[in-house]
């Protein structure tokens, strides 16, 4: 979705879209590791005024992602939901691009032209949200090491591994606490 910058005034306006993001797929296909796919687009609620130079936004989204489990390597659908605040300010002058940035501006975002495009903004906010490791569930057992079963599903008749002698000194330390 586009905004257009002189129809922003002061009084806050409140739309609610769907916006795109199946284009982060490409993104996740170029990559190994095939982690996330992501749904034609998410359900987005946004309100959005002007304070003086600035554009605030106020949002959330809703989706569900697919993802494969870094223990199982199963498939499995998570929902995610997220609000969101955002301060676009004008493009900032080439004189003003030299200097360095203060604390304050470290948040926020600019704008070009006639129109805000909230597509690149709405598919960064869906990046945060993803989990750093994904997980089917908490209790995900994983793949068994040695044959390589799904030990949620059934369990594995691999003998277990044998205990290093070399640290075997280390099960009888106790720690007094």
């Amino acid at each position: 979705m586009k905004i257009l910058i002189d129809r922003i005034t002061e009084s806050p306006k409140t739309v609610s879209f769907a916006e795109r993001v199946e284009e982060l797929n490409q993104v996740y296909t170029e990559r190994a590791h095939h982690e996330f796919r992501f749904p034609p687009s998410v359900d987005v609620d946004l309100v959005f005024y002007r304070s003086g130079r600035e554009i605030l936004l106020h949002g959330s989204f809703h989706g569900v992602i697919e993802g494969h489990c870094s223990r199982c390597l199963e498939v499995y659908s998570f929902a995610v939901e997220k609000g969101f605040d955002l301060v676009l300010l004008p493009n900032p002058t080439e004189t003003d691009k030299k200097r360095e940035l203060n604390h304050e501006e470290l948040g926020v975002s600019f704008y070009q032209g006639a129109e805000i495009n909230l597509a690149p903004l709405i598919q960064e906010q869906v990046l945060l949200t993803l989990p750093i490791r994904p997980l089917c569930n908490e209790q995900c057992r994983g793949l068994c090491a040695g044959c390589g079963v799904n030990l949620n599903e059934v369990s594995c008749l691999c003998e277990s591994p044998k205990a290093d002698e070399g640290l075997a000194i280390f099960r009888s330390l106790r720690v007094n606490r």
